[in-house]
Parts: C-alpha cells; structure tokens; sequence
C-alpha cells in the first residue's frame, strides 16, 4: 500500500497598506472571519491575523499584518513590510487621494522593500461603483507589473481571489 502524498505547505508574510479609510481592516476581516462591520475603528499601529489557503496539493498559512493607515504610524510601515512575501496597496476607488497615496506605496516598496515581494493593487469599494474617482488603476498596474483587482469588503466581491491570487504567486516562487 502506498503512502498518501504530502502535502505541500509554506508559511508566507503579507502585509496590507493604504491610506486610512481605504478599507484595509475591512478585506482583511471578510477574508479571515468573514465578516464586515460597517463603520470599523481605524487600526492603531498593525493588527495581525492568520489564515492558511489550501490549493490542489498545497496550502499557504498567511501572517498577515494590517497596517494602519494614518501619516503618524508610516514610520512604522517598513517593521511590517520587510521580509514580507507579498503585499497588497489598497485605495478607495471613490478617492483620487487614496489611489495617489497608493501609488506613493508601490514606489516605497520598489526602493526600500524586497525585490522578490509579489505585489498587488486592490481598488476597494467596488460596490459603490456610481461614486467611481479613479479609473487610471489597472493601467498603473499594468505598467508597474503589479497584480490587479478591485474588491468589495461589504459584498465580498473579488475578496477571496485577492488572496489567492498572492498564493498562486508565493507557491511559484
């Protein structure tokens, strides 16, 4: 009798970050408990949570670090983002502030982050689609060779796929 197959396991890092009021709380909480709390307190400092994904013959438990999005703890980003497999720069697509603050992560993590972390864009708040501002995001994407979604925490639209898509990425590298 033959043994059964092992599964393949990896721990991977991610790291969320974004202006305040992005909805970085609200992602992280649809996808780990499933649930959304319409007015959520803004984070202070980092909250962490874990949630492992399994795919086909693997699976990827994922520490995951929620940065908060205020200017004073930006100083603090960088404890949260090295060593981090993959983050994921969320905005607001109802905020041209929060996508150009957005883009202001991407170049950080370019220069002071790891070269090997998988990025991605979340333009959050898809369901409020009649009070769109940017529209420029996947473009940016493309062109910065970031992974690209918009997601819903409230309707839980494309949420999952968001980090699934940081797994497909980590378990190729």
């Amino acid at each position: 009798m033959a043994a059964p197959a092992a599964n393949r396991s990896n721990n991977a890092k991610l790291v969320l970050l974004g202006d305040a009021g992005a909805g970085k709380s609200s992602l992280v909480l649809r996808f780990v408990k499933n649930q959304f709390i319409e007015f959520q307190e803004s984070t202070i400092g980092a909250a962490f949570f874990s949630q492992t994904l399994s795919v086909d013959d693997a699976s990827v438990k994922f520490d995951i670090w929620d940065t908060a999005g205020q200017e004073r703890y930006h100083s603090l980003a960088p404890m949260y983002y090295r060593g981090a497999a993959a983050a994921i720069i969320v905005y607001d697509i109802t905020n041209q502030a929060s996508f150009d603050r957005a883009k202001k992560w991407v170049q950080e993590l370019l220069v002071q982050g790891s070269p090997s972390t998988i990025m991605a864009l979340a333009g959050n708040k898809a369901d409020i689609l009649d009070a769109r501002r940017v529209s420029e995001a996947q473009r940016y994407a493309l062109d910065n060779g970031l992974l690209f979604m918009e997601t819903s925490a409230k309707t839980a639209m494309n949420q999952r796929s968001s980090f699934k898509a940081n797994q497909h990425k980590a378990l190729q590298e």
